[in-house]
């Protein structure tokens, strides 16, 4: 007789237990006694629920599908595709499987889970490159283990119901700035929308906190804070940014290496020489970064230590899910490269 659907809350209804307790029973999450258990499998059984969980074991080592959520194709991307070789390779010696879901422009409209998602096998959340507020509230309120890497802006404000790590962004883009200004730059300008995530934010706040400690405030009119999209790729519209200031900044800040590495472009189209006449600050220390002429002056991040990092933390909220949220950020590296002028004697 073919087994009809049953979902964990039915079970727990039956039971007279929550559903977060009987989830710990079929995902392994977490400590459940043994009476408590044994309930939660007969009641399973009889109501025609079945699941390899069920009959597997309780005893913290792991087991269980880790489901990616993205807005975007991580590949495209160097610290993306690090950071999801590092996380894969931590979980999966932990004994976890993962998945990958792209979310949906409809699905983040209506604020629901991807179409082929299934939340009863589901042992655990990574969502990376997923900076929608309310979406993000949305998967923290699935009472099912989440780590977020990085989010929407002013989430280190907001109090969201799940782990989170970040790359540090404000201190190393401070370092940079300050940098620059030692070595003889008066009018910075920022490239990045400073509303696109909260590191875009954190590192429009070291700008900021740089210029403040030389007696100097960010100037609008030498920034391209437009709102994030495909056109901060291309020449023809970053020179169209270009030709609108009124005068250019001697340096420019952007928010990371590829806008970095696009505006270095367009600033050559228009036969400009960097750093002699322009200088430009990325962050992230991309490989890009080192071979483009000339070297960029960035901050590395450690896109390795945050994918194990952050596969080690998801693994134990899924085993200790009562433990306190915990908000991770991972020391970044000033590099100084060739893309700004040498300090004065």
């Amino acid at each position: 007789m073919a087994l009809k659907r049953v979902t964990m809350q039915e079970i727990a209804d039956a039971c007279g237990l929550s559903r977060n307790t009987v989830s710990k029973v079929f995902n392994g999450r977490g400590t459940v006694q043994e009476a408590t258990r044994n309930l939660v499998i007969t009641t399973a059984r009889r109501l025609g629920y079945y699941t390899f969980a069920a009959e597997g074991t309780t005893d913290g080592k792991g087991g269980g599908n880790i489901a990616l959520l993205t807005q975007h194709k991580l590949l495209s991307h160097n610290f993306g595709s690090v950071f999801l070789t590092s996380f894969t390779d931590q979980i999966s010696r932990l004994g976890y499987t993962m998945q990958m879901y792209e979310v949906s422009p409809e699905e983040l409209m209506q604020r629901r889970p991807p179409s082929f998602l299934d939340l009863e096998t589901t042992a655990g959340f990574l969502g990376i490159e997923l900076f929608d507020r309310d979406y993000i509230g949305m998967v923290c309120s699935l009472g099912i283990p989440t780590v977020f890497v990085d989010a929407f802006p002013h989430a280190n404000k907001t109090l969201i119901q799940c782990d989170y790590v970040s790359m540090e962004n404000i201190t190393s883009e401070t370092a940079i700035v300050e940098h620059a200004i030692a070595c003889g730059a008066k009018r910075l300008g920022f490239v990045g929308d400073i509303n696109h995530c909260n590191s875009f934010h954190e590192r429009w706040l070291g700008f900021c906190a740089a210029l403040a400690e030389a007696d100097m405030a960010p100037d609008p009119k030498l920034c391209i804070l437009e709102k994030d999209s495909d056109l901060y790729g291309k020449t023809s519209w970053l020179l169209e940014q270009l030709e609108a200031m009124p005068t250019l900044p001697d340096t420019f800040v952007c928010a990371n290496d590829f806008l970095a590495i696009r505006l270095m472009t367009a600033l050559k189209t228009r036969g400009l020489s960097i750093p002699g006449d322009v200088m430009v600050l990325g962050f992230g220390g991309s490989v890009d970064s080192t071979i483009v002429e000339p070297a960029l002056t960035t901050a590395r991040i450690p896109s390795t230590e945050i994918g194990r990092l952050a596969g080690s933390i998801l693994a134990r909220r899924i085993q200790e899910p009562e433990l306190p949220f915990c908000w991770t950020y991972v020391k970044t590296t000033p590099i100084w490269g060739d893309s700004t002028r040498r300090l004065p004697r």
